[in-house]
């Protein structure tokens, strides 16, 4: 079982674990990631927004980051996401194991298919039920919400209250920028996608103003943290899929 991991704001390595940095070569660009061993497993870990988060979330190069993974053998990938609460019941420090988003994102290269081929890739259930389902068994010292709605946004800035205040009324129970075309590009490479939301702040109007150095706060706090569930994932991880996710087209 070869897995991804791919770090968002404040997770740009994996702490104690011997890594060797190689370049991949993808027709989308060249991608930095991070080869390691965790509990005989391959693991290839690939930090979003760079060592130095100097990339903003609208310019990440979603696709050469994915094809990076998937030319390498990937056949699950582990994300981290900040994001904002949409809910005043799920508070910051929770982390939310996403099974549904919203896209309003607007400028992103989102797939894969372009000229010369339509394929309409299937995204009833867009993040692994098997991997949601083994991560919501794990202990954890934060508290771990099981199923949830993300609304992904263009970015780079933040949503305005009436935004917000828009997407709860459509479902949504958390707001970030990268998920998308993130989860929509793995499921057409053929790898399992879970996100690990992790609820940084709430979202404008549930609070006075937002702001970027109290996202990176809490996902300092949370750190080490996230890191180790992360490990106690691969771990737990079987090594043949049982889900009906849609494999390689």
């Amino acid at each position: 079982m070869k897995i991804g991991v791919i770090g968002g704001s404040g997770i740009y390595k994996i702490e104690g674990v011997p890594s060797t940095e190689i370049s991949v070569n993808t027709e989308y660009g060249d991608v930095t990631v991070f080869v390691a061993q965790v509990d005989g497993r391959e693991v290839y870990f690939l930090p979003r927004h760079g060592l130095g988060h100097s990339v903003p979330p609208h310019l990440v190069n979603y696709r050469a980051n994915i094809r990076a993974l998937q030319g390498l053998g990937a056949q699950r990938v582990i994300a981290t996401n900040a994001v904002g609460s949409l809910n005043s019941e799920i508070k910051p420090g929770t982390v939310v194991l996403v099974d549904q988003f919203l896209d309003f994102t607007k400028g992103r290269r989102s797939t894969f298919f372009e000229e010369g081929k339509v394929v309409h890739t299937d995204m009833t259930n867009p993040y692994c039920p098997e991997m949601i389902e083994v991560a919501s068994k794990l202990q954890t010292p934060f508290p771990l919400r099981k199923g949830g709605v993300m609304v992904v946004t263009e970015g780079p800035r933040f949503e305005t209250a009436a935004e917000v205040r828009a997407f709860a009324k459509l479902g949504g129970d958390v707001v970030g920028m990268t998920s998308v075309p993130e989860v929509v590009l793995s499921r057409e490479a053929g790898m399992c996608y879970l996100s690990l939301a992790i609820v940084s702040n709430f979202a404008a109007g549930l609070q006075d103003q937002v702001s970027h150095e109290e996202v990176l706060d809490i996902m300092d706090k949370l750190n080490a943290q996230v890191q180790m569930f992360i490990l106690d994932l691969i771990k737990a991880m079987p090594e043949e899929k049982h889900c009906a996710c849609p494999r390689r087209v």
